[in-house]
């Protein structure tokens, strides 16, 4: 699926996020209910998204990294941010021995790029290229806003949920004694939470494809980040990382790869399935 098709589908699963929160609101007749919620998790997630750059390297417990430490690095990103039309993100460094790379920042010109140690030392030139490139894409892709209001309608689904699940305990819904359509909505209120945080992942995985073809074209090369794939794959097994698992999505391989993952609930896409189609782009 070329860019275009991850956008598509994007668009799509954002849409059917947006038609589960009018159906649950709908089935509730709870139309203030719904907008409190609304805004609730929108604050909530717009206060994520505003300082994302800081609470992401907090949580991964990131430190600047000066040009002096390391100028071959420096290069390399400043050679391929222009090649992207991007200005020069700021660089951290993880002292985690697990080699795994991830951005952040609310739009390019508050982008950061995070490398770990580990991924320094296992990474030739060439793939240490396509996973800052893959970066990159990120920052180009406004993925940290999409993430953004992914969550939000999420949460708006999760919050009114649990609501009305208080309220089914509690003696009904806005006092309406119309127990037949408080029935109807039970399925929404159960399925709701479930199908919000599928798509929500859905969307992720979505946007790792999209950040790998782009990648691949900031590079030039697609061959580099696909080799680098598979070593961070098999790295993220073999060395663990002491991370928070609400920031596992931001890496460019899940780094709680150890921990097995049924593929809906991922927010990674197979390794060898993005392998796959990076291999297309070079035959292409």
């Amino acid at each position: 699926m070329n860019n275009l098709g991850n956008q598509l589908k994007t668009v799509a699963l954002m849409a059917f996020l947006t038609v589960l929160v009018i159906l649950i609101g709908s089935a509730l007749g709870n139309e203030g209910g719904m907008v409190i919620a609304f805004v609730f998790a929108m604050v909530m997630n717009f206060g994520s998204y505003w300082f994302s750059d800081k609470i992401a390297l907090r949580m991964t417990r990131s430190r600047p990294l000066s040009k002096e430490e390391n100028p071959q690095l420096y290069s390399m990103v400043e050679r391929l941010s222009s090649h992207a039309g991007l200005p020069m993100p700021k660089l951290y460094l993880s002292q985690s021995a697990q080699p795994n790379a991830f951005a952040t920042g609310r739009n390019p010109s508050h982008a950061a790029v995070a490398v770990t140690e580990g991924l320094l030392r296992l990474l030739n030139e060439e793939e240490l290229e396509g996973v800052i490139a893959h970066e990159l894409a990120h920052v180009k892709n406004r993925d940290i806003l999409i993430g953004t209001l992914a969550a939000v309608m999420a949460g708006v689904i999760t919050t009114i949920a649990h609501w009305a699940q208080f309220a089914f305990m509690f003696g009904g819904l806005s006092g309406d004694d119309d127990e037949g359509s408080g029935l109807a909505a039970l399925p929404l209120i159960i399925l709701g939470p479930l199908a919000a945080m599928l798509v929500q992942m859905a969307v992720s995985r979505s946007r790792e494809f999209m950040a790998d073809t782009t990648g691949a074209k900031i590079a030039g090369n697609p061959q580099g980040l696909a080799q680098a794939l598979l070593k961070l794959e098999q790295g993220s097994r073999m060395v663990p990382m002491n991370v928070n698992p609400a920031a596992s999505h931001m890496f460019i391989v899940n780094p709680l790869n150890a921990q097995k993952l049924v593929s809906l609930f991922s927010t990674h896409p197979p390794i060898a399935e993005r392998v796959k189609r990076l291999n297309s782009l070079s035959g292409s």
